[in-house]
């Protein structure tokens, strides 16, 4: 097995415009990719942001899964939410593109936008801040 990093640029807006850094890897021919993402939670939106995800909305999730995403986890601490995935396709940007162009999906992005602030140092375009991996083990 073998762990690299990639730059990836000019993704869609509002999901990750410009992935900065996540590990492939790749194994028996396939090739997975696990991306980090941060972004802070608005003061008192944790319990409304909890309840919406307790009940994703069902077109949302087959879209998620549609566009080659697994293994999405969202984790709070301390008024910040931590994102992991791992992108099981062949074309992150075109993936990205097609989640960015859903209907329900942008529908889903406008309810949590104002629950969230992302940080200032994230990369121009980003909405959810882009992690560097630093390590892993299976």
């Amino acid at each position: 097995m073998r762990v690299y990093v990639k730059d990836f640029v000019s993704l869609p807006k509002c999901l990750v415009d410009r992935a900065i850094g996540h590990a492939t890897i790749e194994a028996g021919g396939v090739e997975m990719q696990r991306h980090g993402q941060v972004i802070r939670l608005k003061p008192g939106m944790l319990e409304e942001y909890k309840r919406y995800h307790a009940a994703v909305w069902p077109e949302v999730a087959d879209q998620i899964r549609a566009c080659n995403i697994r293994n999405y986890n969202i984790y709070h601490h301390d008024g910040m939410l931590f994102a992991s995935m791992e992108y099981v396709g062949d074309d992150f940007e075109a993936d990205m593109k097609k989640m960015a162009d859903h209907r329900k999906t942008q529908e889903w992005w406008n309810v949590m936008m104002p629950m969230q602030e992302p940080l200032p140092t994230r990369a121009e375009g980003e909405w959810w801040a882009e992690m560097d991996e630093v390590f892993h083990q299976e």
